[in-house]
């Protein structure tokens, strides 16, 4: 089975809808997605209710996430990890033991634009609108990532 993590700063916004989105393209029964955040400012909280809004405007369900904190090991549970920004990869790098560690780790939006290095915002201090944009970024990226790997 092939594991993957969506990561971003709290884990309550963009790496829950990541989750959603990508689940809900590849088959159970070959993959895992999870997701968690950096920080452990919402570790046990279920997704921003305009995360969890948004989601619902295009079919998915994420309302029953609950986030966490990203650790060592999931460099050891995960196959790929993929984060919304910068700031989210040096926080996850710099717990790398390894170049293996490191090697497993993306920037989402490489998948649609690569070697850019494009953040995927934070909507978390923005409206509605920003929570939109976000989910058709994650969209875009997550289709490519299941092509990919189908």
């Amino acid at each position: 089975m092939t594991r993957i993590l969506m990561v971003c700063l709290g884990n309550i916004c963009r790496s829950p809808l990541a989750e959603g989105i990508l689940k809900s393209k590849l088959n159970a029964d070959s993959f895992f997605v999870d997701s968690a955040g950096t920080a452990n400012y919402h570790t046990g909280s279920q997704p921003d209710r305009r995360s969890i809004a948004v989601a619902r405007k295009y079919g998915l369900e994420i309302a029953h996430l609950r986030g966490r904190q990203f650790t060592v090991n999931d460099f050891d549970d995960f196959d790929f990890i993929y984060v919304m920004d910068e700031s989210n990869y040096h926080n996850v790098t710099r717990l790398a033991r390894n170049e293996d560690d490191t090697e497993k780790v993306n920037m989402i939006l490489n998948e649609v634009y690569p070697n850019q290095n494009y953040d995927v915002p934070d909507p978390y201090y923005g409206g509605d609108q920003g929570f939109e944009n976000v989910y058709k970024m994650l969209d875009e990226a997550c289709s490519v990532i299941a092509e990919n790997l189908s």
